[in-house]
């Protein structure tokens, strides 16, 4: 079926979460996973972490699991790896900053 834009949106998941400046969120639609999915997150930079985590709780609400979350760069003072960490997810960089 064809329609005007935003008249028939795919289902999503939708999560909010904290920047360093504020809110936002994030969508995956609902059905680009399978609960047999494993996921590797993969992103540009890593900061606080709210993004990742909020990443992962989207493909947790999918039924999918994460293996981990690989960045190109970890700003290291403000402790996102950490954070990961402490929920369940590991962070390799490539480089710290």
């Amino acid at each position: 079926m064809v329609r005007k834009a935003n008249k028939l949106p795919p289902e999503t998941f939708r999560v909010s979460y904290d920047l360093e400046y504020g809110q936002d969120h994030l969508e995956i639609r609902r059905d680009v996973l399978k609960p047999s999915d494993t996921v590797l997150v993969v992103d540009d930079v890593l900061a606080t972490g709210g993004t990742a985590l909020a990443t992962q709780s989207l493909i947790a609400m999918s039924g999918a699991s994460t293996v981990g979350l690989t960045v190109l760069l970890e700003i290291g003072g403000l402790n996102g790896a950490s954070l990961c960490l402490s929920r369940g997810l590991r962070a390799k960089a490539l480089l710290v900053a």
